[in-house]
């Protein structure tokens, strides 16, 4: 048996408790992590709503990222063994004791990283990788908009795209936080909450608006991210925070051959993920291996107070990443 995050029945922050669960078994393409700390992403709150499942076979458990030591490996996992520090990307399973990987969702931790930062990485830069460089295909010389530039996703953003040489403008809640986006790299941080972000990034980029979107908020930003991309521009949606449903106009799609793209990491399968790893460490293996790249961290709280982490989470307080730490 081992201590995970559970949830009792689907509600708030209170229906997370520490309880006992079995220990995970591992496949023989997979690895067993002892977690030292895990990631909390927004999608923890849905699923602990009961409104975002695991993909079938998954652990029920709470928690898409971990970081720690590989205490078992199967059979047909190359390149692991025991001993070895290691950060994942998970469909389920984060918030406990001990986490099951397929050995290719799985990165070596740098000697540059903390645990608590390495449990930081998987979800939110493997996110940015995908969707920024492999779907929207953003190059050097580019520029993005990322709305919620204080966010795991945001504050990941940034840093991968400064590294790649694009201009980089974020959408943040409050004017503090915008001046930490543009701390952490941001060249141009807009105040959402001052008015229409589209009119500030058409004049941030003299007209032409941006190359690339990165959008999780859905419906309520339809309108000012076509408005806000440039000729050939793409959209990404990867969230539907407010409003799933928005009028599009499809004369400015067609005339200014506009991309859009829907896109989730976490159901997407083993072999999928593999890739996405493979090729966002042969891009950015080296800056992650130096410390150039590390996600800042918020705030660190015990597992057994999970709880709060999901109700600062929910507040949009944080800048950064909320990481749950096990003893």
């Amino acid at each position: 048996m081992m201590k995970a995050v559970i949830v009792e029945k689907p509600g708030d922050e209170n229906a997370l408790k520490l309880g006992e669960v079995a220990e995970p078994t591992i496949k023989p393409d997979e690895i067993l992590i002892r977690v030292r700390a895990a990631g909390v992403n927004r999608a923890d709150l849905l699923q602990r709503q009961g409104f975002y499942p695991p993909p079938p076979g998954a652990s029920e458990i709470i928690g898409m990222e971990c970081a720690g030591e590989v205490v078992a490996v199967g059979a047909n996992a190359p390149g692991w063994k025991i001993g070895d520090r290691a950060m994942a990307l998970i469909p389920g399973g984060g918030y406990a004791e001990k986490a099951a990987a397929h050995y290719g969702s799985a990165m070596k931790i740098p000697a540059s990283l903390s645990f608590e930062e390495a449990a930081g990485v998987p979800e939110v830069f493997l996110t940015v990788y995908l969707n920024f460089f492999m779907l929207a295909g953003i190059k050097r010389g580019e520029s993005a908009l990322i709305h919620g530039g204080g966010s795991g996703i945001g504050t990941a953003s940034i840093q991968l795209l400064k590294q790649a040489g694009v201009r980089v403008i974020v959408t943040a809640g409050s004017d503090e936080k915008c001046n930490q986006c543009r701390k952490h790299g941001a060249d141009v941080a807009i105040n959402y909450k001052s008015g229409p972000f589209a009119p500030a990034v058409k004049a941030a980029t003299d007209g032409r608006g941006v190359d690339a979107i990165l959008d999780s908020i859905g419906g309520a930003y339809l309108a000012g991210n076509i408005e806000s991309l440039a000729q050939g521009g793409r959209l990404v949606l990867i969230g539907l925070m407010n409003g799933t449903r928005a009028e599009l106009d499809l004369a400015a799609v067609l005339r200014r051959h506009l991309k859009i793209f829907g896109s989730t990491l976490r159901s997407r399968p083993a072999t999928e993920k593999a890739q996405i790893v493979s090729a966002f460490l042969g891009q950015f293996g080296a800056a992650l291996e130096s410390g150039k790249l590390r996600p800042p961290i918020y705030k660190v709280i015990p597992a057994a107070d999970a709880s709060t982490a999901h109700r600062m989470m929910q507040a949009s307080e944080h800048f950064g990443k909320i990481v749950l730490k096990f003893d």
